[in-house]
């Protein structure tokens, strides 16, 4: 017997799962998002270690204390922007928009502010990178978590989540390219970086503000919510029984540190290690050449092989780059360059998916307490992936520290080439094997999620999806028996 026929005339009509097609204007849109973000972050990720050592004149192993203390820092503003984005609701501009429109001014002026340290005595700059790079974390967490809410709450079907995937992956992927082919070939000793970062990122402002703008009035919300304002027991009762959500953030945590290694160290290894630094104009067309390429494929890997297998499969590409980069010889350009390449394949791969991994873990969330929330879900997922960047960039730091790297020599002695070396391949490498373990264990198949979409959509049909679901209410209507008249229970 079908659904409708199993349900009373008399109950209310459920909205029907967003698993429509998504427009290309809000696909693009949503990209835009992402280019906005990292003309933030992927500045801070790209320069602000060589900003603070060969500018600032900070020391390497306190710049790394300073990278590790902060991130860390940022990785609990996360959580504490959930629990804001959970809490709020716009009747007409939804859930997350009004944070991507009111938060992006403030965070662009605070990312030109970090790269701006003034001469004010070496502990006063150190108080000053300081303060500027905590309050910049703070600002990107209330835009970066709002915006990637959104993809979760823009649709349901897996096909189209990687067609969003995809696009943020390509405005990130263009920013990073556009910073690596005009940007870091001007960073060479004697060169004027003060007047060229302050310069870039005022510039950023103009840019990345006209760019949220797009991205908040194309990107829609879809998704139907039952419930509009999440309690903080409503929070921690949807993470505490979210097992795929715990794997995959942990997961992604140790590819993180791998992955911030690598990006930090990376202008090092080529300008120190390899003496090739025009070839980082080069790697950084390659990875957005990449990008692109798989962007096309994505929604293609996700309906043949699954998320799962093609994260693992990502990773597992970036341990066999990271091998090449460790034991490359210096005079082996190409050797060294190509392990950059194989480590940016991999790496794209895996960032296009994880999202919508992440994507698919609110369904899993809803399906098991009956609330949507999508703001904490996301918030602890960027919390574990801020730390680990954290902990990648603080190990990068580290290496440098271990090595004697000498700030703005021309040549680096041969120890100081290995802790560059360890931080662009040995860690990566560690962390990328410890990732793919993880991921082998992953519970949430793309079946799975398909069939955990379905029984939501059931339950909405069931009940009307008449009233908001008060967390007693959710409980005791889970636990009940099923009928024609009472939601679907979550079996697993």
């Amino acid at each position: 017997m079908s659904l409708t026929e199993t349900t009373p005339r008399t109950a209310k009509a459920a909205p029907v799962a967003a698993t429509g097609k998504l427009s290309p204007l809000s696909i693009v849109g949503y990209g835009a998002g992402d280019a906005a973000n990292n003309l933030a972050f992927t500045t801070a990720t790209m320069f602000l270690l060589i900003y603070y050592t060969d500018v600032a004149g900070i020391s390497a192993a306190a710049a790394g204390t300073l990278l590790l203390v902060v991130r860390l820092f940022d990785a609990f503003a996360d959580i504490f922007a959930g629990r804001i984005v959970d809490r709020t609701y716009s009747k007409r501009f939804g859930k997350f928009r009004p944070f991507i429109m009111f938060g992006s001014v403030p965070l662009l002026l605070l990312s030109a502010a970090s790269f701006s340290i003034p001469q004010i005595g070496e502990t006063g700059m150190l108080l000053y990178a300081y303060l500027t790079y905590a309050a910049l974390g703070l600002a990107y967490s209330l835009v970066n978590i709002p915006y990637g809410s959104l993809a979760g709450a823009m649709t349901q079907d897996g096909g189209e989540r990687a067609k969003l995937a995809s696009a943020r992956s390509v405005g990130a992927a263009l920013v990073g390219a556009g910073l690596g082919v005009f940007v870091a070939p001007l960073i060479v000793p004697g060169a004027d970086l003060q007047v060229l970062f302050t310069g870039m990122t005022l510039g950023f402002v103009v840019v990345g503000t006209a760019l949220y703008m797009f991205t908040a009035f194309t990107a829609k919300e879809k998704v139907v919510r039952d419930v509009t304002h999440v309690t903080m027991k409503q929070s921690f009762a949807v993470l505490k029984s979210n097992k795929p959500l715990l794997m995959l953030c942990i997961s992604s945590f140790v590819f993180l540190v791998g992955y911030l290694a690598l990006a930090t160290v990376q202008l090092y290894y080529l300008r120190d290690v390899l003496h090739a630094l025009p070839l980082y104009a080069a790697i950084s067309i390659i990875q957005l050449v990449v990008t692109f390429g798989l962007a096309a494929f994505i929604p293609a890997i996700v309906r043949h092989f699954g998320k799962r297998f093609g994260y693992i499969v990502g990773a597992s590409i970036m341990a066999a780059g990271s091998l090449v980069i460790f034991f490359a010889p210096a005079e082996a350009v190409w050797l060294g360059f190509g392990g950059l390449v194989i480590c940016q394949l991999g790496i794209a791969l895996v960032n296009m998916l994880v999202w919508t991994l992440e994507a698919d873990t609110v369904e899993y969330g809803e399906w098991k307490t009956g609330v949507r929330a999508e703001g904490i879900t996301y918030a602890l997922f960027s919390f574990t992936r801020k730390t680990g960047q954290a902990v990648g960039g603080a190990l990068a730091a580290f290496s440098l520290a271990w090595g004697g790297y000498a700030a703005g020599a021309a040549e680096q002695t041969a120890h100081a080439e290995l802790g560059i070396r360890a931080g662009a391949g040995l860690i990566p490498l560690v962390a990328s094997a410890v990732a793919i373990l993880f991921m082998v264990f992953y519970p949430l198949t793309d079946a799975k999620h398909k069939q955990i979409v379905a029984e939501i959509a059931e339950r909405r049909a069931l009940t009307g999806a008449a009233a908001p679901i008060t967390p007693s209410l959710s409980t005791a209507a889970f636990a009940a028996p099923r009928t024609a008249h009472s939601p679907i229970p979550p079996t697993e």
